[in-house]
């Protein structure tokens, strides 16, 4: 990892109608919408879904790095993030964020270690703690019996 602090950046464009374009530095480019519940198309991605993929994103590439340090033969691993959005004292926010972590390990691998792996991972998502809403974890750990 390079030292802190890093600089990211993503730059949405769009007209009076249709979708609108989210282009990163690297011109990697997402189509956005709004979604069903705000009268969009419903077949792209949104800012809510962003956000929430963001989430589980982070929590799994976090995971990745600090099970590589800690030497854990892990197979695979799905993160799946959900979110209400609300309204609290006239304003729209997401008031909760759960997210499950659902990992699958080699026979042999601790479990219970790559369990509190998964909670550190949660603990160290920059993206989960950058956000005021409130969070819940679970961590699913299977193992393989290939």
């Amino acid at each position: 990892m390079q030292p802190l602090p890093h600089q990211y950046q993503a730059t949405t464009y769009g007209i009076a109608r249709g979708n609108f374009a989210t282009t990163l530095r690297n011109d990697c480019t997402l189509e956005v919408a709004a979604p069903l519940n705000f009268d969009g198309p419903g077949n792209t991605w949104t800012p809510e879904e962003m956000l929430l993929g963001a989430v589980a994103n982070c929590l799994a590439l976090t995971f990745r790095s600090i099970a590589r340090a800690a030497g854990l033969d892990w197979l695979e691993i799905q993160c799946t993030s959900e979110g209400v959005l609300d309204k609290v004292e006239k304003t729209v926010l997401f008031t909760r964020i759960s997210t499950l972590a659902q990992l699958t390990i080699a026979d042999g691998e601790d479990r219970e270690k790559a369990e509190k792996l998964l909670h550190k991972a949660e603990q160290n998502c920059f993206v989960s703690n950058s956000l005021s809403s409130e969070k819940q974890f679970t961590a699913d750990v299977q193992v393989s019996q290939a």
